[in-house]
């Protein structure tokens, strides 16, 4: 899935948790994205009830995050770190995971592509890989402002 529906997305991480909480096979993705749910129990219920999920609405107003683009935000930063993509991403985890946990180091990215994609909306352009590294980097300590 390269670009899902918003449908698509739903439906996957919710059946990705029925099928770890059934104890059912995963494949592919799904076992990186139950280990991302199982770490967010604040989603569990929403995301044993697909039916109501798929219709709920999150907008800033609410002050709340999507957790279906929190999720897949996450899932996007794993598959960066396994292939160090932007070139730099994995050294800078290390360094943020020295002196965070693996999921506080994973939200303080996930604070950096969240920005770098809001950033890319608003201004009707493509993803600034280079301001996007560049933000986790100085997150992580290893460039100044």
């Amino acid at each position: 899935m390269f670009n899902p529906t918003r449908e698509q997305v739903r439906a996957f991480f919710c059946d990705t948790w029925r099928k770890h909480s059934e104890r059912l096979p995963l494949v592919g993705a799904e076992v990186t994205a139950a280990d991302i749910i199982a770490r967010h129990p604040e989603y569990h219920a929403l995301l044993a009830a697909p039916e109501a999920a798929s219709e709920l609405e999150w907008t800033p107003e609410t002050g709340q995050m999507n957790p279906f683009l929190h999720l897949s935000l996450h899932l996007a930063i794993f598959e960066q770190l396994s292939i160090d993509q932007p070139p730099g991403i994995r050294a800078a985890f290390h360094a943020l995971r020295a002196r965070l946990d693996e999921h506080d180091a994973e939200h303080a990215i996930l604070e950096c592509l969240g920005e770098t994609i809001w950033r890319a909306q608003r201004e009707g352009t493509g993803l600034d890989a280079a301001g996007y590294i560049n933000a986790v980097r100085k997150a992580a300590g290893l460039v100044r402002e």
